[in-house]
């Protein structure tokens, strides 16, 4: 549990900060350790985009104060119940943080939400288009009193232009930015299979706070990060836009498959399994030829001398690698691979990733408590193993009493 906020009482009411005594969240690195200890984060936030941007604050140190609705929370609790009987989508985006259930429409606890973004250093806020405004949440009406504060607001589309009052869910953005031209079959869109929309606003929304604080750490000003899901899914579609610039033909849909570079993706074995394995280069085109398919004579094939040559005959050239793989299981394919030093690899179910040997070599997972008990967690990429212990998945409302004694209510 988080330890007491100690307020400034020497500064003016207007300049006290709420600052954190760093609580024991890992229990295998000294808190005084971890680069946001010392940074309190309020967050009106549901779903995913805001949920997992604070909570990669939280794993760096932060203090993260969880504003949710009385009795409900944040809607993603109600999901599904696949962990425990928890939502897979809340247990993956809440550990460590501090629950505060309040109803925003009673001015009492209005009042103790901005008693607490007063001494804040981060407001985060994914409510519906203009609500944080209509509540005075806003970054202008904010920054009179706590100028240092940064504001962090994540939409759909942005806080201005025709779309911003707009609705917006992570397949509704996906198809707005036009990932579902690109994913899927000649005959199907497909959207990605993770809420990939969300999870980009989170990350950005992650790193533009960062570079704010280094910012205030400067100026002593707080700033306000306006994150779009749409902006943030575009961005990663730089590659198939450019492909298809001025006019050019997009990227066919090629289901698993790459869609520019060929053979790169999945293929068929003798024991009824698949492995995907990618070329990038020609040299690595010769080697599958002679090593890995027997056939000394196809890297020398007019049809195929190109990458591009070998995207416009990839159903030949997929027919003759099948052919060469249906003689063989998927282990004996693999190992034909590795030894030509062709990139490869399986095709995992989610219950093989658990158990992944690369994970459990490198110690990447640890354990989380929530209220249904402990459940495996991965650690955070880039956080050593030595940091294996990450706080609990809050309860609703489980810190109101703590945080109202803090504030001497």
């Amino acid at each position: 549990m988080a330890s007491p906020l100690r307020v400034n009482t020497r500064l003016p009411w207007a300049a006290r900060r709420l600052q954190t005594l760093s609580p024991s969240r890992h229990r295998s690195t000294p808190a005084s350790d971890l680069p946001l200890t010392g940074i309190t984060v309020v967050s009106l936030e549901q779903a995913l985009a805001a949920p997992l941007c604070t909570r990669h604050l939280a794993d760096q140190g932060a203090r993260v104060i969880k504003v949710e609705r009385p009795g409900v929370g944040d809607f993603a609790r109600a999901y599904d119940t696949r962990v425990k009987g928890q939502s897979s989508h809340f247990i993956w985006a809440n550990r460590l943080k501090e629950s505060l259930a309040l109803d925003l429409k009673a001015a009492k606890d209005l009042d103790v939400l901005k008693t607490l973004v007063r001494r804040a250093d981060v407001l985060v806020q994914n409510l519906a288009p203009g609500a944080s405004a209509r509540l005075g949440l806003s970054f202008e009406a904010l920054r009179e009193e706590n100028p240092a504060l940064v504001v962090c607001d994540i939409s759909g589309y942005g806080a201005d232009g025709p779309y911003r009052g707009k609705k917006a869910y992570d397949l509704l953005v996906q198809s707005e930015a036009g990932v579902l031209s690109v994913t899927g079959t000649k005959d199907e869109r497909v959207k990605v299979g993770i809420s990939l929309a969300d999870i980009a606003a989170g990350m950005y929304a992650h790193a533009n706070i960062l570079t704010a604080l280094i910012k205030r750490g400067k100026t002593g000003l707080g700033s306000r990060i306006d994150i779009s899901m749409l902006e943030s899914m575009v961005e990663w579609m730089g590659f198939p836009m450019y492909y298809a610039y001025d006019g050019a033909p997009p990227p066919v849909r090629a289901g698993a498959a790459h869609a520019s570079i060929y053979p790169y993706g999945p293929f068929d074995t003798g024991n009824g399994g698949s492995v995907m394995l990618g070329l990038q280069n020609e040299r690595e085109w010769v080697n599958l030829c002679h090593k890995v398919l027997g056939e000394s004579a196809l890297a020398e094939d007019s049809r195929f001398a190109t990458n591009s040559l070998r995207v416009a005959n990839r159903d030949e050239l997929r027919e003759i690698i099948c052919r060469a793989f249906a003689q063989l299981t998927t282990e004996e394919v693999l190992a034909k691979l590795d030894e030509a030093a062709i990139a490869n690899a399986k095709i995992n179910e989610l219950h093989d990733v658990w158990e992944h040997p690369q994970l459990k070599a490198r110690k990447r997972w640890t354990e989380i408590d929530t209220d249904a008990g402990r459940v495996p967690a991965l650690i955070p990429p880039g956080c050593g193993p030595e940091r294996a212990s990450f706080g609990k998945v809050p309860g609703l409302g489980e810190h109101n009493s703590k945080i109202f004694a803090e504030l001497g209510i």
